[in-house]
């Protein structure tokens, strides 16, 4: 999963990068054209992991990982702010789903912060990108089959359908059919993708701002950017002192991720053996043929049977042998729709 920052200037979204990577992430940053962006990899901390590879001890114990993309700053002068922004967006478009920061503390000697108003003039900023996307597409369909080129059938009305979502100021993701859409994946339309939002509060803020407009389908959070970016630069003794001190239940990197799979709708199943115990992140819904295709092309052409396991059940008796004995083990077919925290076999010929 690939998750990107953004925000309006001065929210923090460096900081709060910093505080989320500061702990297990690694970070490299890399040269664009219009500046420098950073890029961190972290893995998912994963209790299920754990105690799958002390019960297989495997060769290799493999975790997922989430990869977040901080977008450089425009250095070119000349452009507009709409511009700079615009270049931003399009920097996490490859991304499977956004953090939003907002700015919720007052700079000293300055106006009050607007959480709500900041919010919505970036995602007007998103949803004005992507009618642009749609419109040009839409024209080009046309003339695509004025020369009799091949279209999809379906794609001239949902983009349809996406211009008049859009032009009425609202986003692709409340509209699950077009957000999920795999017509429409290839144009990486960011009003469609998932969201998570984070409030950066001031050291001693705890709470919500209030904002009664901020949509239902987004997912919402709270973090003192500041004080968990000084936190995660100190040792784990005296982190957890302060994590005491000031209320804070985790890391910030474990609590983002938790909500960044909410946000994005992500499950986790495994497969285990004496050479590899992995965790795999799939949207929920995803069928057993499609998880297949996930961990190899040849699983999902030659795809036989699933043999399921809940890893619950695993634990209990201690390994997959075990359960299958006693009947916990199901034989399901490519349409199965595989559950978070299935431990699975793939059965396959080619």
């Amino acid at each position: 999963m690939k998750l990107g920052f953004i925000g309006l200037p001065q929210s923090g979204k460096f900081t709060i990068f910093k505080a989320l990577t500061a702990a297990r992430g690694t970070i490299s940053q890399e040269k664009i054209k219009k500046g420098d962006q950073l890029i961190a990899t972290v893995t998912v901390p994963d209790e299920r992991v754990d105690y799958l590879s002390k019960t297989y001890k495997p060769k290799k114990t493999i975790y997922s990982q989430v990869e977040y993309l901080l977008p450089g700053k425009t250095l070119d002068t000349d452009h507009s702010a709409r511009e700079k922004e615009n270049v931003t967006l399009n920097a996490v478009r490859v991304c499977d789903g956004l953090i939003h920061v907002i700015k919720n503390f007052q700079i000293f000697g300055g106006p009050p912060s607007t959480p709500e108003e900041d919010f919505f003039k970036l995602e007007s900023e998103m949803i004005v990108s992507d009618l642009l996307v749609a419109e040009k597409r839409l024209e080009k369909i046309k003339l695509d089959e004025k020369k009799g080129k091949k279209i999809h059938a379906e794609e001239p009305s949902l983009l349809r359908r996406c211009i008049d979502i859009l032009s009425e100021d609202q986003p692709l993701r409340d509209n699950s059919e077009i957000a999920n859409s795999s017509v429409l994946r290839g144009f990486t339309f960011l009003s469609a993708k998932p969201m998570l939002v984070i409030s950066n509060n001031s050291d001693e803020d705890e709470d919500l701002p209030t904002m009664p407009r901020i949509p239902k389908n987004v997912e919402l959070m709270v973090v003192r950017g500041k004080l968990e970016m000084e936190i995660g630069e100190m040792g784990q003794e005296e982190a957890q002192e302060f994590f005491s001190a000031f209320n804070i239940e985790s890391s910030l990197l474990d609590r983002v991720i938790k909500r960044s799979f909410a946000a994005s709708d992500l499950i986790s199943f495994f497969t285990v053996g004496e050479n590899e115990v992995r965790s795999w992140s799939i949207t929920k819904g995803t069928s057993a043929i499609d998880a297949a295709d996930l961990i190899h092309s040849d699983m999902k052409k030659g795809f036989i049977k699933a043999e399921v396991l809940p890893y619950d059940t695993l634990a209990k008796y201690g390994n997959f042998s075990e359960a299958k004995k006693d009947g916990h083990v199901k034989i399901e077919g490519k349409e199965y729709i595989v559950q978070d925290g299935d431990i699975i076999k793939f059965r396959f010929n080619v």
